[in-house]
């Protein structure tokens, strides 16, 4: 039995990790589960899989918790998601908690040297290369479950996530970007949209925070930035196609003009289950199979910077370097919470995270300290010029 612990398993990443894993329970069993603050959900989940302990960062959270399941180890607190993302007897860690709150607890399971199921973007782009060497230090493997990066991880030759891409004959990946939901739409109305449009998403079902980054493609800029510290590629070999069906989920181009893709439906289970078997035999993943007589045409095109100018601050922050990715992702997350919140109009978000990079100089360091210090100072400064934009 392989032991898996679910960090973020009350999200979009967590419940499907969890569907994939009940398809297959003489294979694998739930070690731990980790949430944020929805204690109702996670004991529900603890009632199905009874699982050796489980964490929640909110305190009276997991005191209702440990209130409505009583004889289970209930930690808390970030030290307590920590714990659980280090749990001894995991052999494998889903790393789904959204955002710069998944950076120590997936951190903490790279140093444990686990096997990292990886959806947290951040925990990479934070941390510049600092998750590669400490996962080489530890013997940790990384395994990435974004549809994009796992697409370009089944077009690589099984060495590559040992000796980089460019040392397999890669010359450049491109990353597709289904446009969001206002693609077609003026960027003279961009203004006005509201949180709930913008939540949704033409293709995929996803929590509120990512679905606003696909919408202003800082989700495909993050992607850029992790793709160039997960494959180890410089920032010109890594490209953008917007691809509106989200059929071809990545394609990696070769030296030699070979072009290999990976297709799917859009369906989060299917890159899940492919890390969840990685190297053994695919499993079953219950994701919805591809017909491409009824698909539709395959159609690509640029990205628009006018109507995107977060991909671009993405790219500009990455060849800046040191601490400029952490500024970036902490300023975009203020940034998403306020127009959440609706204290900022929907094309405030990248004014502010531009406003924020032109403000604050960036380190280079790989300290982790200094990291965390200058993420803390990019909210603070975020959240300063989000106030005089609030409309």
């Amino acid at each position: 039995m392989i032991a898996v612990s679910v960090l973020g398993s009350t999200g979009s990443v967590g419940r499907n990790t969890l569907d994939v894993l009940a398809r297959h329970r003489d294979r694998y069993r739930v070690a731990a589960l980790a949430a944020g603050s929805d204690a109702e959900r996670l004991r529900e989940q603890c009632r199905q899989w009874q699982p050796d302990c489980a964490a929640l960062a909110d305190a009276a959270a997991a005191a209702r918790l440990r209130q409505s399941c009583p004889g289970l180890e209930v930690l808390s607190g970030a030290e307590g998601i920590a714990a659980a993302a280090a749990l001894p007897q995991a052999d494998c860690v889903v790393a789904g908690i959204v955002g710069a709150a998944g950076l120590l607890p997936t951190l903490a399971a790279v140093r444990a040297g686990k096997r990292v199921i990886l959806a947290n973007k951040e925990a990479l782009v934070m941390t510049g290369g600092l998750l590669r060497r400490e996962a080489a230090g530890s013997g940790a493997r990384l395994l990435p479950i974004d549809s994009e990066h796992n697409a370009v991880f089944q077009c690589l030759p099984r060495d590559a996530a040992d000796t980089g891409a460019a040392a397999a004959g890669v010359r450049r990946i491109l990353l597709t970007a289904s446009g969001g939901p206002f693609l077609s739409m003026p960027p003279a109305e961009l203004e006005g949209v509201t949180p709930e449009r913008a939540c949704q998403h033409p293709n995929w079902a996803m929590g509120r925070k990512i679905s606003i980054d696909s919408a202003t493609m800082m989700n495909k800029g993050l992607e850029v930035i992790e793709a160039c510290l997960l494959f180890d590629l410089s920032l010109p070999q890594v490209d953008v196609l917007v691809h509106p069906r989200s059929i071809v989920h990545s394609l990696v181009e070769y030296r030699d003009g070979s072009v290999l893709a990976q297709l799917a439906s859009p369906d989060l289970r299917i890159p899940i289950a492919h890390a969840l078997a990685w190297p053994g035999p695919r499993i079953e993943s219950g994701g919805r199979r591809l017909d491409l007589l009824t698909c539709g045409p395959l159609v690509f095109e640029a990205p628009d910077p006018v109507r995107f100018p977060c991909l671009r601050l993405a790219r500009e922050a990455m060849r800046e370097g040191g601490t400029a990715t952490a500024i970036l992702n902490a300023a975009n997350e203020v940034a998403v919470d306020g127009f959440l919140k609706g204290q900022l109009r929907f094309t405030g978000i990248a004014a502010v995270v531009e406003d924020t990079l032109e403000k604050l100089r960036a380190e280079q360091t790989d300290d982790l300290e200094r990291i965390m210090g200058a993420d803390a100072a990019a909210r603070r400064c975020a959240g300063r010029i989000l106030e005089q934009r609030a409309p």
